[in-house]
């Protein structure tokens, strides 16, 4: 069973001086809890970036990211896992020194070798458990995202404990703190993305919504059917998990579910999960798309344009727009 903190000294942070590398998701996440909750922090951005105006305007001191990396003793590393190579060897490596420490918020770039700290420095995880978005709106109305926390080098004895304390900065001691490994996260978390949240989700989506226009049913029909109620059923579940979500939908649903659920994923979606699971653990993936991404991620865009031309986004864009509500 996991470990679970509820509570992390803060103090550790206490003086010292936080970078947060990047203002995406999690960053402006990262940046502004970090802040509210007393800590001095900075943002590190690349020159003309289109963030930088948005992070001053949030009250944050701008720098650019080897200057924040050189006063810094945290350098919280929120880029895309494409970029951090070329950034930490670039803007963030030359300003290391005895006593500082890396803070991730997913493990790729470790845990594969794409950045390698120096022996006398920190390197720790701070995953929160949610969109960046959301971990800030839970933070501002007082409540907190679990977050993950691990330890990859631990240089002054005390990586553990700076972890958690930076986690108790973003607000997660409100919800609990979990202890993990880089590889644990690194790994669940990419097969989590491909099995399911994205890749199984999509790709079941798109599967139910072919499957009842080509049997004669109309696209916006089968556009609410498959996707637009999702939203409700996971909520459902995220709310009350499995038992709670049989008490709550209709007894017709529950049936077909049990007798449908397994012929759609049977032993054939289990073996294939398997067979990702082991690309991901064994580096298969990893090589894969450090070499797309180098090549500037020509599959990755001929995807995105396939995806563009979809009948589920012909038909989805203007239902969309009928409910504005959505957008907020």
């Amino acid at each position: 069973m996991a470990v679970i903190h509820y509570d992390a000294d803060e103090r550790l942070l206490s003086g010292r001086r936080i970078a947060v590398i990047g203002y995406g998701a999690q960053g402006h996440a990262h940046a502004l809890n970090l802040r509210d909750s007393g800590h001095d922090v900075r943002v590190g951005l690349y020159a003309g970036s289109p963030s930088w105006v948005r992070a001053e305007a949030a009250g944050l001191r701008v720098l650019d990211v080897a200057a924040a990396a050189a006063e810094a003793d945290v350098l919280a590393m929120l880029i895309p896992d494409e970029r951090m190579p070329g950034v930490y060897a670039e803007a963030i490596a030359p300003h290391l020194a005895a006593g500082k420490a890396l803070v991730f918020a997913h493990g790729f770039a470790v845990q594969y070798g794409q950045v390698k700290a120096p022996a006398d420095v920190d390197v720790v995880l701070a995953a929160p458990m949610g969109q960046g978005n959301a971990v800030r709106q839970v933070f501002t109305a007082g409540g907190g995202m679990p977050c993950l926390v691990a330890v990859h080098q631990d240089a002054t004895g005390q990586a553990m404990e700076l972890a958690k304390a930076y986690a108790k900065g973003l607000g997660a001691a409100r919800a609990g703190i979990l202890e993990t490994t880089f590889r644990e996260e690194t790994e669940t978390d990419l097969f989590a993305e491909q099995a399911v949240l994205v890749g199984g989700v999509n790709h079941l989506i798109k599967a139910a919504f072919e499957t009842l226009v080509a049997a004669g049913y109309q696209p916006e029909v089968a556009y609410f059917c498959s996707l637009h109620e999702l939203k409700a059923v996971i909520d459902l579940l995220q709310r009350q998990g499995f038992v709670g979500q049989r008490r709550l939908i209709s007894n017709t649903a529950e049936y077909g579910a049990d007798l449908a659920g397994p012929r759609i994923i049977g032993e054939p979606t289990r073996q294939a999960m398997r067979e990702v699971l082991a690309e991901i653990r064994d580096g298969r993936f990893a090589r894969d798309w450090i070499a797309e991404s180098q090549q500037g991620c020509p599959t990755l865009e001929a995807e995105r344009k396939a995806e563009e031309g979809h009948m589920i986004e012909q038909v989805g864009k203007p239902l969309r727009a009928m409910m504005p509500w959505l957008s907020g």
